[in-house]
């Protein structure tokens, strides 16, 4: 492949303070960089069987086929590989020039939802182990996530428990679309070992819980698939909520990534009316919904919603909190928000900082 890799547009406007990437996307060159963390059986399994999820397309998800793993053309490697695969060409084209004094690393397609269950937490183990030998102990502004087969609760719980107190790892990642809401008593076990290990649950959008992203069947279009995300998010959160999960797990602390954040103070709103109405059906929520997900909860911004007239944004912003808001940009997929560009808003210094650096630092306990 012919690819003209552009490390920095020309006229494009440098970053000028340090920030916080809570949305990094590593991948391995090829599986075979995974087999020093894979005993030969699943090796021998992974060779012969793939990767199979639970979803509706056998072939892969639903990304444009036109790009590998949704990535950017610019972010392909100088060496080869797959974007995401370069450390040293990250450091290159977005954490030197992007003044990324810390970033979370949240591998995707990494064994999470696959049908074996066995494979899934061998594959998960693998990566988590792979994230600390080829990236967080050679760049110090990166932070791992622990995956986990989130649809084996003591498994997954093993697995963090197997993490805590690494520094290498700064939170337990999830995937949105789960075959029961989040908020059900099997994912628990999760939550409980994340709070033990005061690790924060991140839940990233996507996910291979073997149900379409709508309600009535599987979308036409990839619009419709990234339009859904948020939809997914509205939903997990809801059920957590509801379960009574932070309500049981008083410390723990959950992020929200990559599905915007424009719909939250709505659906704080409409959870509040909802509630107050039936709260006899609840009696295990001592406070209303959007208390808990005020205290409890984090949301990244990308992909930024961009309303006209921005102020909007700033409004949404507000209902939110400024201390709940991380930047993310997603590297290196084709939807980036570059953060010299990204949230173009008339913030005061403090507002400014907090977005942008504070509130990840404090969330991952990094301050």
């Amino acid at each position: 492949m012919n690819v003209q890799v552009a490390v920095r547009e020309a006229g494009r406007q440098a970053v000028a303070q340090a920030i916080a990437d809570c949305d990094i996307h590593p991948y391995p060159k090829s599986p075979k960089e995974l087999y020093p963390f894979l005993e030969r059986r699943w090796q021998r399994h992974l060779e012969t069987y793939g990767l199979r999820t639970r979803q509706g397309y056998e072939s892969g998800p639903a990304y444009p086929k036109g790009q590998p793993e949704a990535a950017r053309r610019d972010a392909f490697p100088p060496t080869g590989g797959k974007p995401g695969s370069d450390l040293d060409f990250m450091r290159k084209q977005h954490l030197d020039p992007n003044h990324v004094a810390l970033g979370i690393l949240n591998p995707l397609r990494s064994g999470q939802g696959l049908q074996n269950g066995d494979f899934a937490q061998a594959y998960c183990r693998a990566v988590n182990d792979w994230q600390v030998a080829e990236w967080t102990s050679k760049e110090p502004r990166l932070k791992a996530s622990v995956l986990v087969h989130y649809e084996d609760g003591p498994g997954a719980a093993a697995e963090i428990e197997r993490h805590a107190g690494d520094p290498n790892f700064a939170q337990v990642l999830l995937l949105s679309r789960t075959a029961e809401p989040l908020g059900q008593r099997r994912y628990w076990p999760i939550y409980a070992a994340a709070e033990r290990a005061n690790l924060p649950v991140g839940v990233h959008a996507f996910g291979y819980g073997g149900y379409p992203v709508t309600g009535a069947g599987w979308p036409s279009y990839y619009v419709e698939e990234m339009v859904g995300h948020s939809q997914c998010c509205q939903s997990l959160l809801t059920s957590m909520v509801i379960e009574g999960v932070f309500e049981h797990f008083p410390a723990l602390k959950v992020v929200l990534i990559e599905a915007g954040f424009a719909w939250l103070p709505a659906l704080k709103w409409r959870l509040d009316k909802i509630w107050n109405r039936l709260r006899d059906e609840t009696p295990h929520l001592q406070r209303p919904p959007s208390e808990y997900i005020r205290e409890h909860v984090w949301i990244t911004t990308q992909p930024v919603e961009e309303p006209e007239p921005r102020k909007h944004l700033l409004d949404t912003m507000e209902w939110i909190g400024w201390d709940r808001l991380l930047f993310a940009t997603d590297y290196p997929h084709w939807d980036f928000d570059d953060p010299a560009r990204a949230l173009p808003l008339p913030f005061t210094d403090e507002q400014r900082r907090k977005v942008f650096l504070d509130n990840a630092r404090t969330v991952y306990g990094l301050a």
